[in-house]
């Protein structure tokens, strides 16, 4: 009977160790596989199995979580999903996460580490999400989303003093909370979506380049004024009407009158771009493209947090390229985002703050979020220009506002500066031309500027350099910066 006892014995070691091997083998080995094996529902039914932390603009939440009762229990829910889209992005159980959701994804799911204060136990229960609270002003939010009014742009606002973003509108937008649970309804909408040419998912605030036209002017007067080129910005700049770009047989024309042999406050005033373009191939390449690294172009590594497209100036051209593009045409092209820190940078006196569209995160009670990045504090992104160069470029930008091609985006009681634009593009200039403006404004009462903003408008009827710019997207600018003003 002993040897019997034994051999079983032995068998059922055997079989143990076999058994811990195996569970070894599926919960180390084969661990990441299995949970990445779209057949294991497990993930998704832990992640949907309690609410998402909200997005806070105006310190109230612009999302929710509806029980569902099904298996994927909580599903994402949006209030006025459309105005909020290019900030929020959407939260899908059957296509993912975009924007802020994706940033912040693991923080409002409520994977993020930095939650779990205790151990967790119970089965790998998470603790629930964080809140993400942003910077969106929701008074200006809607300037800039009314004012568009449906029509193909953007809108991008900071504070130039911390860098905050005040608004970021896409439109035409979009409803997120049509793709935030699964089956064919929500499959029907987002075929319906991509499909449409209006592209309402793409934000066109930070996600789209555009030619940025005469507003680009204000970075080139920049770099004369930087780089000696201009000495004074009141003094003839000796340039030619007409202007031959180099090397080519092409005259360059001019809207404005007076632009010959005018000076950079004039050329800024009125957009001058025989005046704008020599200066540029003046000031040559290599100056020029220290001037746009200065502002932010050429930087594909910004992000607020969500990723933020590259703005582009090319770094090898011809000198006539290099005319073209010093008036923002040619290849050059410019985020709204981008070319708000551009008038960020001359309202603060130089200095391009670094973009956040996160002003902090906190657990689900309200409590800070124990983590470095807990709340995000100001700071320097670029020096794009010197403080002495910034006061001339405020006031070249005030004059344009008060004498000027811009003076729609006036505002009483309010200093603002600002630039117009139209930029041409498509096979041989003939699409229709985007409207541009970019500016500040500063209440006459306040130490410094509230708001740096900039509008572009893609289907806007364009008749004349800069008077398109200031008769289509002037008047939103000053609505979206009323609205900062306003407190």
């Amino acid at each position: 009977m002993t040897p019997c006892i034994r051999r079983a014995a032995a068998l059922l070691l055997l079989l143990f160790f076999a058994l811990l091997a195996n569970a070894l083998r599926v919960q180390v080995i084969e661990a990441d596989a299995l949970d990445s094996n779209p057949a294991n529902r497990r993930p998704a039914i832990s992640r949907y199995a309690q609410p998402r932390g909200d997005i806070l603009a105006g310190g109230k939440p612009v999302t929710g979580s509806e029980d569902t009762g099904e298996q994927l229990r909580f599903e994402r829910t949006y209030a006025d999903g459309p105005l909020y889209a290019p900030v929020t992005g959407y939260a899908s159980q059957t296509y993912g996460v975009s924007l802020l959701e994706e940033a912040e994804d693991a923080l409002l799911s409520g994977a993020d580490p930095a939650l779990a204060r205790l151990p967790f136990l119970g089965g790998g229960a998470r603790p629930p999400g964080g809140n993400v609270v942003t910077g969106i002003r929701p008074s200006m939010q809607r300037a800039a989303f009314e004012g568009l009014d449906g029509r193909r742009g953007a809108v991008a606002a900071l504070e130039p003093a911390t860098g905050r973003v005040l608004a970021l509108v896409s439109s035409p937008s979009y409803d997120p909370g049509v793709l935030s649970g699964t089956g064919k309804r929500v499959r029907d909408a987002w075929a319906e979506l991509t499909a449409d040419d209006a592209s309402p998912m793409l934000n066109r605030a930070i996600r789209q380049t555009y030619p940025p036209g005469s507003s680009f002017k204000i970075v080139t007067a920049a770099a004369a004024l930087e780089a000696g080129v201009v000495a004074e910005a009141e003094a003839p700049t000796r340039t030619p009407e007409p202007y031959t770009l180099p090397g080519t047989a092409t005259t360059l024309p001019n809207e404005a009158a007076g632009c010959r042999n005018a000076s950079l406050a004039y050329a800024v005033q009125w957009s001058c771009n025989t005046v704008m373009a020599e200066l540029g191939v003046r000031v040559g390449l290599a100056g020029m493209l220290d001037a746009v690294a200065a502002f932010g172009f050429n930087d594909g590594s910004l992000r607020i947090p969500s990723q933020v497209t590259r703005s582009n100036f090319d770094a090898d051209m011809t000198e006539d390229q290099l005319a073209l593009s010093s008036i923002g045409q040619f290849d050059t092209k410019a985020t709204p985002l981008q070319m708000a820190m551009v008038a960020a940078a001359v309202a603060n006196g130089g200095e391009v703050m670094r973009p956040h569209l996160v002003d902090r995160v906190t657990e689900a009670d309200g409590d800070l979020v124990p983590r470095a990045a807990q709340r995000t504090r100001p700071s320097v992104h670029r020096t794009a220009m010197s403080p002495s160069t910034a006061q001339v470029m405020r006031r070249l930008m005030v004059a344009v506002v008060e004498e000027g091609t811009g003076h729609n985006a006036a505002i009483e009681g309010a200093t603002v500066g600002g630039k117009t634009g139209t930029a041409q593009h498509g096979v041989g200039n003939a699409g229709t031309p985007y409207a541009w403006f970019i500016a500040w404004a500063q209440a006459d009462d306040a130490a410094r500027p509230a708001v740096a903003v900039a509008v572009v408008v893609e289907d806007a009827s364009a008749y004349r350099e800069g008077i398109s710019g200031d008769r289509i997207a002037a008047p939103i600018a000053r609505k979206v910066m009323e609205a900062a003003l306003k407190g």
